[in-house]
């Protein structure tokens, strides 16, 4: 009932948010699709940032529009691993789709410029949970992520940017179930998963609630993600319930409780805190119970609770540092 309660905190927090000041934000407005008679992604141009940075704009098949990735890779040759790294609900929606969150409120890129891996940032996909949809979405359009992501890019990836077909994956809060989600549905493809502050078990009511309430938050219809309570899609995309395909992976999973700490000190504290500390405090039991299941299976992981923080960058920022070495091991750098 405690775990129930606080999860319920968390949808509550986000329904409130809800009204006139924000307002539903869906992707770019798609860019047409030259017919391929193959169904195979293809690329419509890369378009260097720095050197060791590029924004690639993929033909997607599955997406039926362009959909860009932006990369950070290594100025020099040689082949090397790829991390894609999952954004939170909004996507990229902070520069109108310009980037990723990650490279807007972290110091990713500069935290990777000496690491011999490509980091694979997706933009786009607000309150997508990065999975296949049923059925377009009249707000947030077509979503075809898991078909993009673990069919479409990585051959485009390994081709242009050196992969070596080695693979881990990560993702912050609605991120965070997305990369489970691939992991688990594809065990082949990925070595490593690491998980900030995200709830990956679909199986409780509450946890359903918090996901519908996420895609409701930006003016999509739940049901046409993975149908009604009753659809098998919501066993078949629950990390959970599927826990046996992260055998022999590396595995990272952290979240705070939902407490101020150290980054609740300036900005929109009142803010932060009443909408981040619930949520955070949602994700913190809810990864508890996650770590029961795999403890039930015997499959390995590392865990880190925080006694302090609430659900916003600063501290995904850290555990994306502090995740490195599992990732690291799991990517063979």
């Amino acid at each position: 009932m405690r775990r129930e309660a606080m999860a319920a905190v968390g949808l509550a927090v986000s329904l409130t948010l809800l009204g006139p000041a924000f307002t539903a934000v869906a992707d770019p407005a798609p860019a047409p699709v030259a017919p391929q008679s193959n169904g195979v992604a293809s690329v419509d141009k890369i378009v260097p940032l720095t050197d060791t940075r590029s924004a690639v704009f993929i033909n997607s098949p599955a997406m039926g529009r362009v959909v860009q990735v932006q990369v950070l890779h290594p100025a020099g040759g040689g082949s090397r691993p790829s991390l894609y790294l999952l954004d939170g609900v909004s996507a990229g929606a902070e520069s109108d789709f310009r980037e990723s969150t990650w490279t807007q409120k972290t110091d990713v890129v500069q935290f990777f410029a000496d690491k011999e891996v490509n980091v694979v940032l997706p933009v786009g996909g607000t309150a997508s949970y990065y999975t296949d949809w049923l059925q377009p979405d009249p707000t947030l359009g077509i979503n075809k992520w898991e078909t993009f992501l673990a069919n479409e890019l990585p051959p485009i990836i390994d081709k242009n940017f050196s992969g070596n077909g080695v693979n881990a994956v990560a993702g912050v809060s609605m991120g965070a179930m997305g990369a489970a989600n691939l992991v688990t549905r594809h065990p082949q493809l990925y070595r490593g998963l690491a998980a900030y502050s995200g709830c990956l078990d679909n199986s409780n009511p509450s946890s359903r609630d918090s996901v519908r309430g996420t895609v409701a938050f930006k003016g999509g219809n739940p049901a046409n993600m993975w149908g009604p309570d009753t659809d098998p899609a919501w066993t078949a995309h629950d990390p959970s319930v599927n826990a046996e395909a992260l055998r022999g992976k590396q595995i990272y999973i952290s979240t705070g409780n939902g407490l101020p700490g150290p980054y609740e000190i300036t900005g929109d504290i009142a803010s932060t805190i009443a909408v981040g500390g619930p949520l955070e405090a949602a994700a913190n039991l809810c990864t508890q119970t996650f770590q029961q299941r795999l403890t039930q299976l015997a499959i390995p992981a590392t865990f880190t609770y925080r006694n302090f923080g609430t659900h916003s960058w600063p501290y995904w920022q850290d555990e994306l540092r502090t995740s490195w070495p599992v990732l690291k091991s799991a990517l063979g750098v």
